[in-house]
């Protein structure tokens, strides 16, 4: 279905009614406008009892519901896994296209290409230690991919990989990732995969296997039945080190996995229209923990009470700036959030009424996400209960920056930045403050760290703590790769930070 397609549709379903035939219609989440008048349709034809209509369709937020609830409704799910998914790519490709013109260098990187596919589908499902969020990497990047590989061997000439590093990762596959360093996980894929050292028919003469990756052998011969072998032998469950990610993340896709089942469960074991009216019985039993632990974090402080007043850009030291509008900013957003629990409970309560605010504010806590309103003045913790535990927590601690840095005593002690909001802006702070210090310009100094004891070429350092690593360990001296028993996220040792110079002056 598409453009143009509605009109034909809809006479090709009446011939087939009244002859009483099969007809598919394929890609309804085109025209999802288009489905009440098929509905209509539907609704008034006279088929003969052998008439069967097929649908097909993406998930789509707004398909017609009453079309589904009318239909036996199929789900096609390709199963999990690389081996899986180097069969389906096989049984995809014919015998000639892998022999063509008997190029073994031809077949292998054909080989690699299937190879590389998989392991950009299926490292999705460690998000997000695999990439960072869900690429919509499909059939169509496989296509164009042989496409380039098929034209980089109809010549004679000598080729460079770069050709195709620079195709794979600005026009195919990379042009669906938006992240940085998921680009450079791409990157080191095509480098890894894509080179003379795997590829080549010269060295592999004269021997019946080719080495590739992970102890695997390549046949060196163009038969397809050859290579899917070597596919047929690989383990069923997918090795780590397939991703190269570290031995324990399975440990890690399991516990998001369970928080996400545990998540849903919560949301089911509550009434449905719960979120959607007003009802004070079933608004005080879901709402009340929330409301009892707010009051509780509250207790012994005065934030909610506190006057601030909006810092004034000053001369001084811009750690001390950074401070003081951290401060500012965490009273703001304990008093907002403080704000809208009130209104919240005096609704509750009968002495307020009730508004789209908080409507939308108790739709959110009752179905365990966080308010946008609270997300939207800081990305913290998903969990409601989570996430003003941390507000409190940073917001206290705040207080103590604060007096430490009006006493020009913060430098001096040990800093833990999972006690700030921003903790990015405190370390450019601290590098614009060297800089000052050393009367050069920003963009002249480089960050370093150090676990060795404080840095000489640091005129303002600072000792951090609470620092936590995950996919490897790390003593203080050097990295270890993680055990499949080790834990998913690992303490790291205290360190110094600074900003020093990029060319020191000896």
């Amino acid at each position: 279905m598409g453009q143009g397609q509605a009109d034909l549709a809809i006479q090709t379903l009446k011939e087939c009614a009244r002859n009483g035939e099969w007809l598919c219609l394929k890609n309804l989440h085109l025209v999802i406008p288009w489905l009440p008048v098929l509905e209509k349709e539907l609704n008034t034809l006279q088929p003969k009892p052998n008439f069967r209509l097929w649908l097909t369709t993406e998930v789509h937020p707004k398909f017609t519901p009453i079309l589904l609830q009318s239909s036996l409704k199929i789900t096609c799910e390709a199963p999990p896994g690389l081996k899986k998914n180097l069969l389906r790519t096989y049984e995809s490709w014919t015998p000639e296209q892998i022999n063509k013109k008997g190029n073994l260098s031809r077949a292998h990187s054909l080989f690699c290409l299937a190879w590389f596919h998989a392991v950009c589908q299926e490292r999705r499902n460690y998000i997000p230690q695999g990439w960072t969020k869900f690429y919509e990497f499909s059939l169509s990047d496989l296509r164009a991919g042989f496409d380039i590989i098929d034209r980089l061997f109809e010549g004679s000439k000598d080729f460079q990989w770069e050709f195709v590093h620079g195709l794979f990762e600005s026009a195919i596959y990379g042009g669906r990732i938006d992240n940085y360093f998921d680009m450079k996980v791409l990157r080191s894929y095509l480098e890894q995969l894509f080179n003379s050292n795997v590829i080549g028919s010269l060295n592999a003469r004269g021997r019946k296997m080719t080495s590739f990756l992970h102890s695997i052998s390549l046949p060196n011969s163009c038969s397809i039945l050859d290579y899917r072998h070597i596919i047929e032998s690989l383990p069923e469950d997918d090795k780590p080190d397939f991703f190269g990610l570290p031995a324990n993340i399975a440990r890690s896709s399991q516990r998001m996995i369970s928080s996400q089942v545990i998540s849903q469960l919560r949301i089911l074991s509550r009434s449905v229209s719960a979120g959607c009216k007003f009802d004070r019985e079933i608004w005080s039993a879901e709402l009340s923990p929330i409301l009892s632990l707010w009051k509780k974090l509250n207790q012994n402080s005065n934030l909610i009470h506190q006057k601030v007043t909006p810092p004034v850009e000053r001369q001084g030291s811009p750690i001390l700036s950074f401070i003081t509008l951290e401060q500012f900013s965490a009273i703001r957003l304990v008093q907002s959030v403080h704000q809208s629990l009130a209104s919240l409970s005096k609704v509750i309560r009968g002495t307020s009424l009730l508004s789209p605010e908080v409507q939308r504010l108790a739709s959110a806590l009752i179905n365990q996400k966080c308010p946008l309103t609270w997300q939207s003045k800081w990305e913290g913790p998903e969990d409601p209960l989570h996430y003003i535990r941390s507000l409190v927590a940073r917001a206290l601690a705040i207080q103590n920056w604060v007096e430490k840095a009006e006493k020009q005593q913060l430098l001096s002690d040990t800093l833990d930045l999972s006690e700030l909001f921003h903790p990015d802006t405190f370390l450019n702070a601290l590098r614009q403050e060297t800089a000052r210090v050393m009367g050069c310009s920003v963009d002249s100094l480089k960050f370093t760290a150090s676990w060795k004891g404080r840095i000489q070429e640091g005129k303002l350092q600072v000792k951090i703590t609470g620092l936590l690593l995950e996919g490897c360990s790390f003593d203080g001296s050097r990295l270890s790769e993680n055990l499949h028993d080790s834990p998913s996220v690992s303490s790291v040792l205290p360190c110094y930070m600074a900003w020093i110079p990029q060319v020191l002056n000896y």
